[in-house]
């Protein structure tokens, strides 16, 4: 299994829009997506407010492969984000049981 930690830093004053992005886009995308074992959404704490975060477990690196394509290592952008979010980082590892 393949650990993914996706994680991104909103532009300045884009903090509300794009947790409505989150909660309302990103977090049932992802939880409804085959291939996906378990998803754990991370949103922002008071010393890191504009930072969000999802930690995927994907069951094969096929699956993984057939949702963002052979360039899984690069964080992909859905269009509705693209203006809200400043960086955006993605690892990968294997999951360790």
């Amino acid at each position: 299994m393949i650990m993914r930690i996706f994680q991104v830093v909103t532009r300045p004053g884009k903090e509300e829009e794009f947790g409505k992005f989150f909660h309302e886009t990103a977090m049932p995308l992802m939880k409804g997506t085959k291939g996906i074992v378990n998803v754990l959404p991370g949103a922002p704490r008071t010393d890191t407010p504009r930072e969000f975060s999802f930690v995927m477990v994907w069951d094969s690196l096929e699956s993984l492969k057939a949702f963002v394509g052979e360039d899984y290592q690069s964080p992909h952008i859905d269009p509705a984000e693209a203006e809200l979010v400043e960086s955006r980082s993605i690892k990968h590892y294997d999951l360790v049981e």
